[in-house]
């Protein structure tokens, strides 16, 4: 028998599986890509970097994130995938070693009045089924805990047949909902000022209507309240009686004939709650939003306290605290709550809950409370509430894609950023980070740079590698990776003051501060210190009769049949332009009016329905994509048409419109603004949707720019904006206090802090830890001093 003949052991071939350690793009196209090819580390940190529209979020959201959701999305049978949106492939020639992609942007949550912190994170249900347990005195199921629930209560007969026989029997049918019934489970009730819907001197016929669009020729507005019957149209409307008051304002719907048409007749509140109140306010055309705002006013619910429940769910107690106490906390003291709780029969549900409230303090949200509600958080809120999710996953190998997740954060929270997102990478998951904090790039395992300009001149890959590399690489990002503004030496001189007093708005506490005038002002601290309690909860009241210009962090709306042209009110002097010289009519030059062609009705492309599968966009072949008739095309100016005027770039319109045959002042002053905040590049007629969060911020800044008023309040003006692109944004505001206008800036970019006449800080900490002015003064005071956590960290950033 013989035997094996000993041999040196040898280590194993690497298995065929551990080749798959990276993610593969080959000729990428979307939006400005020109045939992009890279190759991602899987299980690392990956940082995208480069100047704003170099086609960061076109790489990682619209090619990599993308097409993994599509193929996962294609798992599905045809019958599901009919209920699910469609996505078309991304321009791109080969994607390979994709892993299930979670992606955590930027969106605002919804703005839903119903919708708040707790019912976004199921934190919420899990109090609710803890209060429906233990609450004393019991009251129900959990559902008597929802403010989303109404109590509903019915009975009658129903028949019901058994083989041959039928039978009536009397049922009842009872749900206990824990809604508030005075504002349906809102917390606040709105009051309508009559004042602004009419002048009660004049009578209809007079025209005492002052509602916008609202005009005596119009049969479904005025026309149908003086035809009605109901009202005498020549009498001042004070002097109605009782009854025609009630009809006028109140009276339910009634059908009534109106010159021989059918018409329905209901009072004017309801009519105006239907017609104004019901629709997105942000989504209205400003004279009718503003008209909005100056008709309607919102006070905290009477009958609940705000608390948006009943009074069963506000009595039935845990502890001496009800659901209303506990959702009214900050998390963090409601987790202590949650851990001094100790009941054996809920023990798991306790832990849950306790994770998820960890989770909060953990990722720096711990100043939030439960109630508060979704659509006010600010975007860098809103995406670490959405990573709670992820922080006690057990998944791995996921690939986590994070559009600027220290956007809102001051420097002192950003470390705490960083340690969570190398926890992700620890477990063994891909972590793709789009950011331009040098902060976050220092601790990317590998980086990918993108440029080396916007729009058209961006689209590359400039570098590839390792931190150190970048740094000597030579791109853009790498030069600007070291940068630090000097702190000024001579700051200007306030010509006067504004006056806060006594501002206690959310976690205020009884603020006095004097901001200057006339001089650029920084407000800064931590996350959840009060910085925009102040500024946009206080300020616009004392301003407002110097005029504020508010431009905050909410998103601009728009469709692919948007574009800056149509955003910032340019194409009108255009279409003018045109109009004047070619003797037609404007709408002809509007691709969303008569010029529009018929084929693609003005969208330039066709899309094709395929039901569950993605539907494809191809360009119509009628006008080539150029959106117009041919008809419409005949006509020029200064020898170009509507379509070539749209295809240009802000730049090269400035200079068309600047002079010659074309000079159109109007359209050039509004250009200059895009000039001068940056978006030089970008096509007149580029879609909204294609553009980044940073040229959306901008964009609505240059837009905003137009506004008459002495004092102007920016909100993170920073917030997706390139190392580079914060140098024309500080020139820019340097501009704005120049020409006499007063600058508050809210803002943890250190740049902008450094290159402040004032500093307000807010502090010492967040939520019922902060609210108080902490240091106010000259940049090199604080810096000198070191006195708070913005001191610390702007003493090191510019080297002192």
């Amino acid at each position: 028998m013989s035997k094996a003949t000993p041999t040196a052991k040898r280590s194993p071939a690497p298995h065929v599986a551990d080749s798959q350690d990276m993610i593969r793009v080959h000729g990428a196209r979307e939006n400005n890509l020109k045939d992009v090819s890279v190759e991602i580390p899987k299980r690392r940190l990956t940082v995208f970097t480069g100047v704003s529209g170099s086609g960061k979020s076109s790489l990682v959201f619209d090619t990599i994130a993308a097409e993994s959701q599509r193929l996962i999305n294609e798992t599905y049978s045809a019958f599901v995938q009919g209920f699910m949106p469609t996505q078309a492939r991304p321009e791109v020639d080969v994607l390979e070693g994709l892993t299930t992609a979670i992606i955590v942007d930027q969106q605002r949550m919804g703005a839903d009045p119903r919708s708040t912190v707790g019912t976004a994170t199921d934190a919420n249900a899990m109090l609710r089924i803890l209060f429906s347990r233990l609450g004393k005195p019991h009251i129900g199921p959990p559902s008597a805990y929802s403010f989303n629930t109404a109590s509903v209560r019915a009975s009658g007969a129903i028949t019901v047949q058994r083989g041959d026989k039928t039978k009536a029997e009397k049922a009842t049918f009872e749900r206990t909902g824990g809604m508030c019934t005075r504002c349906e489970g809102r917390g606040s009730v709105s009051d309508i000022d009559l004042a602004q819907l009419y002048d009660d001197s004049k009578s209809i016929a007079e025209g005492a209507f002052t509602i916008p669009g609202w005009k005596s020729d119009n049969v479904w507005t005025v026309g149908i309240y003086a035809e009605s019957g109901f009202l005498d149209p020549n009498k001042p409307i004070r002097r109605y009686t009782k009854r025609e008051m009630q009809d006028f304002l109140y009276r339910k719907p009634t059908k009534v004939k109106v010159n021989g048409v059918n018409l329905t007749y209901e009072g004017l509140i309801p009519k105006i709650q239907k017609s104004f109140l019901s629709k997105d306010k942000e989504a209205m055309q400003p004279h009718i939003r503003a008209f909005v705002e100056r008709a309607v006013t919102f006070t905290t619910c009477p009958e609940c306290d705000g608390t948006r429940l009943s009074e069963g769910a506000r009595t039935s107690k845990i502890k001496r605290i009800s659901i209303a106490d506990a959702c009214a906390m900050e998390i963090r003291d409601l987790a202590e709550w949650v851990r001094g709780l100790k009941e054996p029969s809920v023990a798991p549900l306790l832990t849950a809950l306790q994770q998820t409230l960890d989770s909060f303090v953990e990722i720096g949200l711990g100043y939030l409370a439960l109630e508060r509600p979704a659509g006010t958080l600010s975007g860098g809120e809103a995406q670490r509430v959405k990573m709670i999710r992820q922080l006690g996953s057990s998944l791995t190998d996921v690939t986590y894609v994070f559009d600027e997740p220290t956007i809102g954060l001051h420097p002192h929270d950003i470390q705490r950023m960083n340690d969570l997102l190398l926890r992700l990478r620890d477990k063994g998951n891909t972590v793709l980070v789009v950011e331009h904090k040098p902060e976050m790039i220092a601790i990317a395992d590998h980086v990918v740079d993108l440029g080396p300009g916007a729009g058209t001149a961006g689209g590359t890959v400039c570098f590839e590698g390792t931190v150190e590399g970048l740094r000597a690489g030579g791109t853009v990002t790498g030069r600007h990776l070291g940068d630090r503004a000097a702190v000024k030496k001579t700051v200007r001189e306030p010509n006067g003051t504004l006056e806060i007093r006594s501002a206690s708005a959310n976690n205020l506490r009884d603020v006095d501060v004097d901001i200057p005038l006339g001089v650029l002002t920084v407000v800064t601290g931590v996350a959840g210190s009060g910085k925009s309690s102040l500024v946009h909860g206080s300020l616009p009241r004392q301003a407002a009769d110097a005029g504020v210009v508010s431009v905050d962090q909410s998103p601009i709306r728009g469709s692919r049949r948007s574009n800056p042209a149509t955003y910032t009110g340019l194409l009108d002097p255009i279409r003018k332009a045109f109009a004047k010289v070619n003797g037609v009519k404007p709408a002809l030059f509007s691709a969303n009016s008569e010029g529009a062609c018929p084929t693609c009705n003005g969208a330039g492309v066709v899309y094709t329905d395929l039901a569950m599968m993605a539907g494809v966009a191809s360009p119509c072949e009628e006008c080539e994509g150029k959106r117009f008739q041919a008809a419409v095309l005949e006509y020029h100016l200064g020898g170009r048409d509507i379509s070539e005027v749209l295809a240009m770039s802000v730049t090269e319109a400035e200079e068309f419109f600047g002079a010659g045959e074309a000079a159109t002042p109007a359209a050039h002053r509004i250009l200059g603004r895009l000039v001068d905040v940056g978006l030089g590049y970008l096509s007149l007629g580029q879609p909204l949707t294609t553009l980044s969060g940073g040229e959306r911020q901008r964009l609505k800044l240059a837009t905003h720019m137009a506004e008459k008023g002495g004092v102007y309040i920016l909100d993170e003006p920073t917030a997706g904006l390139h190392l580079a692109d914060v140098e024309q944004l500080l020139g820019l505001l340097d501009r704005l206090v120049d020409s006499g206008k007063s600058v508050i800036v809210v803002e943890h970019h250190q740049a902008v802090m450094a290159h402040a006449d004032w500093i307000v800080d807010l502090g010492p900490g967040a939520g019922h830890d902060g609210g108080r002015i902490v240091y106010q003064g000259t940049p090199a005071d604080l810096v000198a001093a070191r006195s708070t956590l913005t001191g610390e960290h702007l003493a090191a950033y510019v080297g002192a």
